[in-house]
């Protein structure tokens, strides 16, 4: 397995009290050390992204603004603060992403790209809910641009909508974005009515989820219905955007999922990564600000993919809710069987 970890994660700051703080990297930096399968893990070095490759997914503008705030300190939106080295970091994080995902091409093993800042709120023409670059964007379109898919899939379980993300792709039929998160909630996108437009339309599939959800409804999702529409939609590449904010101790969201929950999640998608491209998938970190489930959660989810965890599919009783939540989604995404 390809990870890259680095202190120089910690060095975008946006001040006391944001929980978006470095101390995210330092914690799975003590993780990752202290893990006895270590060994097991492919260390690989950063690297910084290019300003070109950020252009994939950005204006020019936008970009632009990104550069004059280099070097200083900068509130872009409510959430989102930036200190001198924000930028730059911003930068290694989305290219350390492309370097797992050539990494994992060429060895056809999965990767964990554990960065920060977070990617997927970013929109083309701005910074948002913690986010400047959208990681998971570029890294899709370095799949398409010069890896040569023809199909690509996003799939992202963070608790909060990734609005950036979804809009990257929103009219386009080669990139599928499939997101599960709380709902009403920030940043006020992922209706289930919301599904793409022109050749776009259905490629988009949202999971809104009330608080409390759990894990049951969650996992259900993940076992039962994204494997099927990843089936249907054979994509060569899978991007995870793994946001482990849905865990019921988080203090930003309140949708109880347990670390088991994330495993049976995660055991999923790794199963959907051999069966239908090669194994070619990566994960990149988006939320998670209680340090203690984040580092229980991603552990979890290392072992699954290592294959030194293995929990079992649930056994699910029959669920009168749950048939209505199924029929409203068959209701809107048609074109995908489950």
């Amino acid at each position: 397995m390809i990870v890259v970890i680095d202190t120089l994660f910690t060095q975008h700051d946006p001040g006391t009290g944001h929980p978006e703080r470095p101390e995210r990297i330092t914690a799975l930096l003590e993780l990752v050390e202290s893990l006895p399968y270590r060994k097991d893990l492919e260390m690989i070095p950063p690297r910084t992204g290019t300003w070109e490759e950020a252009a994939w997914v950005h204006d020019p503008q936008y970009l632009d603004l990104l550069k004059r705030t280099s070097g200083s300190r900068a509130m872009l939106d409510p959430d989102t603060r930036t200190s001198p080295q924000s930028v730059a970091t911003a930068l290694v994080a989305a290219g350390s992403v492309l370097s797992v995902a050539e990494k994992a091409q060429s060895s056809k093993r999965p990767g964990f790209a554990m960065i920060r800042p977070p990617g997927h709120h970013a929109e083309r023409n701005r910074a948002m809910g913690f986010c400047l670059l959208n990681n998971v964007a570029i890294a899709a379109e370095w799949a398409v641009r010069q890896a040569g898919a023809r199909r690509v899939a996003i799939v992202d379980f963070d608790v909060h909508h990734g609005n950036g993300t979804q809009h990257s792709f929103y009219d386009r039929n080669d990139i599928l974005y499939i997101s599960s998160h709380q709902f009403p909630f920030y940043p006020g996108t992922g209706a289930l009515k919301e599904t793409g437009i022109g050749p776009g339309k259905d490629f988009t599939v949202n999971f809104p989820l009330s608080a409390g959800t759990g894990d049951g409804v969650l996992t259900r999702i993940y076992e039962q219905i994204v494997p099927p529409i990843l089936e249907q939609f054979q994509p060569d590449w899978i991007f995870v955007s793994a946001g482990y904010d849905a865990h019921r101790d988080d203090p930003l969201a309140q949708l109880e999922v347990s670390v088991e929950g994330f495993a049976r999640v995660v055991r999923s998608l790794q199963e959907c990564a051999r069966r239908l491209c090669e194994g070619r998938i990566v994960y990149l970190l988006e939320g998670g600000y209680n340090l203690q489930a984040l580092s229980k959660s991603v552990q979890a989810s290392l072992e699954v993919i290592l294959g030194k965890r293995n929990p079992e599919p649930t056994s699910f009783p029959d669920d009168s809710k749950w048939n209505e939540y199924v029929t409203a989604l068959r209701r809107v995404h048609g074109r995908w069987k489950f």
